[in-house]
């Protein structure tokens, strides 16, 4: 039943999260949350080890997703869940892009899923933001306001922030130094 449970949900988001990866992350936050199959903390790892990796993002956090549920078979299958709708609407799609690409309609129809698609990648950088950054158990006692920021986090990300501008050096320098980094903070805990 986990299976079908796993393929299902990744079904629905691989149909309605528009816009790439980093649109799937409000709606793996909302299977989090109804689901309990993970917490929303993880979706940080999630995004790190899907960053991090070679191919979609999308793709990547449904195979991770699905591979912490349920095993092999479910990364597996999670990432079937996702990848299918695409198959399935490229096919139909492709055969009447052709007849239908000058069509006025289809062009307004683009160009309204454009915000749409903006505000989900926005709701998914805040949400990557607030989980990486902020202490969400403090989070409901506002008096003590440097209990809910973590300072260390905050300043690490305007340090990579500030490097990232500053050297334009690439990506792949400041995962590896981010990695590193963890790793060494990791072991104190």
């Amino acid at each position: 039943m986990i299976y079908f449970s796993l393929f299902f949900e990744f079904f629905k988001i691989g149909l309605f999260a528009i816009g790439g990866g980093m649109a799937t992350i409000p709606f793996l936050r909302h299977l989090s949350e109804t689901s309990g199959w993970y917490s929303i903390a993880f979706i940080t790892d999630m995004v790190a080890i899907s960053e991090s990796t070679p191919g979609p993002i999308g793709i990547n956090m449904a195979t991770y997703a699905g591979y912490h549920i349920a095993g092999m078979l479910g990364g597996i299958i999670a990432t079937m869940g996702m990848v299918l709708p695409s198959i399935i609407i490229v096919t139909i799609v492709s055969g009447y892009m052709e007849k239908f690409s000058h069509s006025e309609t289809l062009q307004q129809a683009f160009y309204g899923l454009r915000p749409a698609v903006t505000g989900l990648i926005a709701v998914a950088c805040f949400d990557i933001i607030r989980l990486a950054v902020f202490n969400l158990e403090a989070w409901t006692n506002f008096s003590r306001i440097l209990e809910v920021i973590d300072v260390t986090k905050l300043a690490y990300f305007g340090i990579i922030y500030f490097l990232i501008i500053r050297f334009k050096r690439h990506p792949i320098n400041y995962i590896a130094i981010s990695a590193i980094v963890g790793i060494i903070l990791g072991m104190g805990h």
